[in-house]
């Protein structure tokens, strides 16, 4: 993610602000300009805030010309939340709402389609339920991403975490997974893509039932790390097409929030840090991303050692994951990687 600063007093301010807490300009995000803005006393004339600024704590904008409680882009996309009454799946609700604004972000900087399921049959939609009493059945379905707010709960995420298997979770990993489900349909299916895409990430066709119940029987098979970015990708194509997803989208805002800020990593020793040193791969348009991405994680990683915490980044990207990558780019990234979207294989 950029920066963003005060635009009355220049201050830095964060994506999350409603306010500046140098001057105390109010300040909203505005996803048409894409920056944050000051708020003019909520002029007519001007962007006003999202409906969601209490229930969501959404620093959203909405258009001048959007009535009474109209949304913002990224809560128009959320179809079910908890009931006024639940004060604590409401206040996870919230937390969520903060994840997925900044996943929103993401989708619409890369210029991803982003088409509500208000507006489109079988657009993006998420339904957030608490697990709290019933049970939440996670997943996707039709454009509609089923989340448990309980994932907001870090005892609850981190035995879910442990019982996985996973190195790394969190709430915006969690929604770009699920998120990563929906744009398999529009990037890969409805692109005409399948036929590639099984070359690299095996046969959507087997069955995902059969899959599931496999993974949770035998674990994933050894050596996955050769194939898959992690053991969960292992279970089925989509889950490894999510998987991936997901981690592209880790590389993309954080290389773009190193940038932003300033960040520069000068390797010690002269040493070629690559993803896999033995192996030679065309890696192109995706390696200038890893070429800033993997330097970055080695002083990230001894940064959180210096700290006494395990590494902020615990993977490692072997020739396959990497070919993954640089496919997934091809699709989401298709000006940068000097394609269409709708062909050519990366």
């Amino acid at each position: 993610m950029i920066s963003f600063s005060c635009p009355r007093c220049k201050q830095l301010v964060f994506f999350e602000n409603s306010e500046c807490l140098r001057c105390g300009q109010p300040l909203g995000f505005d996803p048409d300009a894409m920056t944050v803005v000051a708020l003019d006393g909520g002029a007519p004339a001007g962007p006003r805030r999202c409906a969601n600024q209490q229930l969501a704590v959404c620093n959203w904008l909405v258009p001048a010309g959007a009535g009474d409680g109209a949304l913002c882009r990224s809560c128009r996309l959320t179809r079910t939340r908890p009931g006024d009454g639940d004060q604590v799946a409401l206040a996870a609700f919230a937390e969520t709402e903060s994840a997925k604004r900044r996943l929103v972000y993401q989708l619409l900087d890369l210029g991803l389609p982003l088409d509500p399921w208000a507006d489109v049959p079988g657009g993006l939609g998420y339904d957030l339920l608490s697990s709290n009493g019933v049970e939440v059945v996670i997943g996707h379905e039709g454009g509609i991403i089923t989340l448990d707010l309980a994932e907001t709960d870090d005892p609850h995420r981190e035995q879910v975490r442990q019982d996985m298997g996973e190195p790394y979770r969190t709430m915006l990993g969690h929604l770009r997974h699920e998120t990563g489900h929906y744009y398999w349909y529009t990037l890969v299916e409805q692109a005409g893509l399948a036929e590639p895409f099984r070359e690299l990430f095996g046969d959507e066709r087997a069955d995902y039932g059969e899959s599931l119940n496999r993974h949770y029987r035998q674990g994933a098979p050894p050596g996955w790390q050769q194939e898959f970015v992690s053991a969960y990708a292992t279970m089925h194509p989509w889950e490894d097409f999510a998987e991936t997803f997901a981690h592209y989208l880790h590389i993309r805002d954080t290389c773009q929030t190193a940038a932003a800020y300033g960040m520069r990593i000068d390797v010690p020793h002269g040493d070629d840090l690559t993803a896999d040193p033995e192996v030679e791969v065309d890696r192109e348009p995706f390696a200038s991303i890893l070429d800033d991405w993997l330097p970055l994680t080695y002083a990230l990683n001894a940064v959180n050692r210096s700290m006494g915490r395990d590494d902020l980044y615990p993977f490692v990207l072997s020739e396959p994951v990497v070919r993954k990558l640089t496919w997934v780019h091809h699709r989401i990234a298709p000006k940068e990687a000097g394609h269409n979207r709708a062909g050519g294989r990366a």
